[in-house]
């Protein structure tokens, strides 16, 4: 599921997690003794268990045993490149949702246009997406955005699709190989922002594949088998 750019639609949230490689605790449940083994985020040591601090996919390595939440929220830092969908215009800003707590605001002195007071609109309008990064965060936790740098803009054309915060290294892969790989085999410029959000761009048949990729990473994300199956996807791709 995405989004046609230019029109807002309903949040995508991952789906439920699938398959027998993880397991989904809630909170106050024991995940398992404590003797030999290291509480890591989401966990805390009770007695003679570990026990779990938070609803998600229990993660055991190299002896320490943590909690993935089943959902991470975007907090937003300096230099972040983020997706925003517009939602509402003021006569010189203009405010995004970028699936953060708060929403971002782009001043009209920060837009890539020279923009007359009042003209906001016929620059951007609500349910237009935006490429831009994250200027500050300030003490108010107000998240101001810049769209003055390279390659950022209005995102025109495309669809815009949702993944878990948890999943952006799966689909970006070691130092962007998968990702590298992806527009390779798609032939579609890809977007993966710092904001779990993905932009992709290309003729409609990369763009199906795309949106099979996508739903591969938010169902499948979390198991261990991922990297197998998305490489059988790619295989497929290849060889059609």
């Amino acid at each position: 599921m995405g989004w046609p750019v230019g029109r807002h639609g309903d949040k995508e949230m991952s789906g439920a997690k699938k398959g027998a490689e993880l397991r989904l605790v809630t909170p106050g449940e024991a995940i398992g003794a404590s003797s030999g083994a290291r509480a890591g985020s989401g966990t805390l040591i009770m007695g003679s268990n570990i026990i779990a601090t938070k609803v998600g996919w229990v993660n055991q390595n190299n002896g320490v045993t943590s909690v993935d939440p089943i959902y991470s929220a975007y907090m937003p830092r300096s230099g972040d490149l983020v997706i925003g969908v517009v939602e509402s215009v003021r006569n010189n800003l203009w405010f995004a949702d970028v699936n953060g707590p708060f929403n971002g605001l782009l001043p009209m002195s920060l837009a890539p246009w020279k923009v007359e007071f009042g003209a906001a609109r016929q620059h951007m309008d609500i349910g237009d997406i935006m490429l831009a990064r994250v200027q500050e965060v300030d003490e108010a936790h107000n998240i101001v955005l810049t769209m003055k740098g390279v390659g950022l803009r209005r995102l025109k054309e495309g669809i815009m699709s949702n993944i878990s915060m948890n999943h952006i290294s799966r689909l970006r892969g070691d130092d962007d190989a998968t990702l590298r790989q992806l527009k390779e085999v798609s032939d579609c410029r890809i977007i993966v922002a710092e904001n779990g959000r993905v932009w992709v761009d290309g003729d409609s048949d990369g763009i199906t594949f795309m949106r099979t990729v996508l739903e591969l990473v938010r169902n499948d994300g979390h198991k261990a088998n991922f990297n197998d199956s998305l490489e059988a996807l790619i295989e497929q791709r290849r060889n059609a």
